[in-house]
């Protein structure tokens, strides 16, 4: 069944498509294997090449895939590894998809979030949109 907009339309926003949804959960995998492994070449390739992509971290507000690439490219690759806590992955349609997660650090208390926006284009999906906080216990 597909979700009914407020217009009364049908959508092709469909969620959770399993063949999407299952691309989404490999590219997510990989991104994921990439942080903890300060594999910066694999970060970079996938977050969308473009002055519009975005990132907001902990202490710094990233515009622009440049930028973005600046502060993968100078950050220390200590304290990497975390464990995730609980994850959402959800698909719209067949190019569109979100992700978030809890995490946790070793020997930090607080309880880490993340949030990307991924979105398929011509060369695989990319992320065009990301933020990571913490939160206090």
């Amino acid at each position: 069944m597909n979700p009914i907009e407020p217009s009364g339309r049908e959508t092709a926003l469909e969620p959770n498509l399993p063949e999407v949804l299952a691309e989404v959960e490999e590219v997510f995998a990989e991104y994921e294997r990439a942080l903890v492994d300060n594999d910066v070449r694999t970060l970079d390739r996938l977050f969308w090449r473009h002055e519009c992509t975005l990132r907001y971290g902990t202490g710094e507000n990233l515009y622009g895939h440049a930028e973005i690439a600046a502060f993968r490219a100078g950050r220390k690759p200590q304290g990497l590894a975390r464990t995730i806590r609980r994850r959402s992955l959800c698909s719209f349609g067949r190019d569109f998809a979100v992700a978030n997660i809890e995490f946790a650090r070793e020997g930090d208390s607080r309880v880490g979030r993340q949030s990307q926006t991924w979105v398929r284009f011509a060369e695989g999906w990319r992320i065009v949109a990301a933020h990571v906080s913490w939160m206090q216990p």
